[in-house]
């Protein structure tokens, strides 16, 4: 079977923050390329295509991801502005990608892996993948321009792609409930998680980095938007306060997202003083290090279309506490605990009683790693691959 080349949007990569979509990106065009080689086919070739960046930014945004040397993909880099080309794409329909480069007017198969819908050459089908429909269902947690541009993706979306993938069938259902997307062009791909070991002595300079000292520590990763409920996370945390037997402080990994929830975070963080710790943007291998040192990590998110940290923890062997929603039931199976969502008092009563119990964080650790064990890349990508010869008539 002839190797299908696909262009591939990879402008998440050069987005800060990049999020969950920039990792599944970066993953499928690191194993795109190798994803046929159990199928007996000669997998993907990957045309990368950008807005308009420096040569030296691309290389630099790619090697965060590991994508160097042999694994970064061909990148085609548009003329145009982010922002120019995404209007442009949303409003008028074009630039076509056939107008823009050869490699890309050569491609077989277009593939958005976010809302950045590419007006695409009549003989490429295109594939987009719709990660869930929360802008639809929360609106109020996006900013104007956020509201226009995914509005205007699930329109392009629900027009022009051949076949979508959701990656979990909690987020297939809200996708066609909430657009025009039916279900016969729905297909489900779970996202994958790596299995990163933990750099030794890391973890002792995290702690130092961060002020942690020798203390025990409840962890949250994620993007800080209003949708991932830190409000409510802090005001649980109360509960640990509350309890005098329990030492432990909260960690916030991760960088600023849509809206910055700094101010929000104010109220329900009085009388925590020294006890929230804010930790901003880590490195892949800094995040590794404080997954492996929790004991334990919360994700009381109000929305998720599939939830890598709940994985990520599960990994290294970390109990996982999070919002009993469908999506994070899905992912993490009988493997985590769960608490009513936006309920900060049912939140703080289950890190109380998991913080007190060695045995039962003990138990969640060892069925999360088998847990985390079903998912993979590599399986991420050669069902991608499936996906692309579906589309192709394959």
């Amino acid at each position: 079977m002839e190797k299908i080349r696909v262009g591939l949007n990879l402008e998440q990569l050069l987005l800060r923050p990049s999020g969950g979509i920039g990792r599944y990106s970066a993953e499928l065009a690191r194993l795109l390329p190798v994803s046929g080689s159990a199928a007996g086919d000669d997998g993907v070739e990957v045309v990368g295509f950008v807005s308009r960046h420096r040569a030296a930014s691309v290389v630099k945004s790619y090697a965060a991801f590991g994508l160097v040397g042999d694994s970064a993909p061909e990148t085609v880099r548009i003329s145009l502005p982010r922002p120019v080309l995404f209007d442009c794409w949303g409003v008028l329909g074009r630039p076509k990608l056939s107008s823009l480069s050869r490699r890309l007017a050569a491609v077989d198969i277009v593939h958005a892996p976010s809302l950045a819908v590419p007006p695409h050459p009549k003989s490429a089908p295109l594939v987009v993948t719709v990660h869930d429909a929360a802008p639809l269902i929360h609106p109020e947690t996006y900013p104007r321009r956020g509201r226009w541009f995914h509005e205007r993706g699930f329109a392009a979306t629900a027009r022009r792609a051949d076949l979508v993938i959701a990656p979990t069938q909690a987020a297939a259902e809200e996708i066609m409930e909430f657009t025009d997307i039916s279900a016969d062009r729905i297909r489900i791909v779970p996202h994958g998680v790596t299995d990163r070991p933990v750099v030794p002595g890391l973890l002792k300079q995290v702690r130092t980095d961060l002020e942690l000292g020798e203390e025990p520590f409840v962890l949250w990763v994620g993007t800080l938007e209003p949708r991932k409920n830190l409000p409510v996370l802090v005001e649980a945390f109360h509960s640990v306060l509350a309890a005098r037997d329990l030492p432990h402080r909260l960690v916030l990994a991760g960088p600023k997202g849509w809206l910055s929830t700094a101010s929000s975070l104010e109220h329900p963080a009085a009388g925590l003083e020294g006890r929230v710790c804010v930790a901003g943007e880590l490195t892949d291998e800094q995040l590794v290090a404080l997954y492996s040192g929790a004991d334990l990590m919360v994700l009381p998110s109000r929305h998720e279309g599939f939830g890598l940290p709940v994985l990520e923890a599960m990994t290294q062997g970390t109990a996982v506490l999070c919002s009993d929603i469908p999506v994070l039931r899905e992912v993490g199976g009988e493997a985590a605990a769960y608490a009513p969502v936006d309920d900060a008092a049912s939140l703080g009563e289950a890190m109380v009683e998991l913080l007190r119990d060695d045995f039962e964080r003990e138990r969640l650790g060892g069925a999360g790693k088998k847990r985390a064990e079903k998912f993979s890349w590599r399986q991420c990508a050669s069902l991608t691959r499936a996906v692309y010869h579906e589309a192709l008539g394959g």
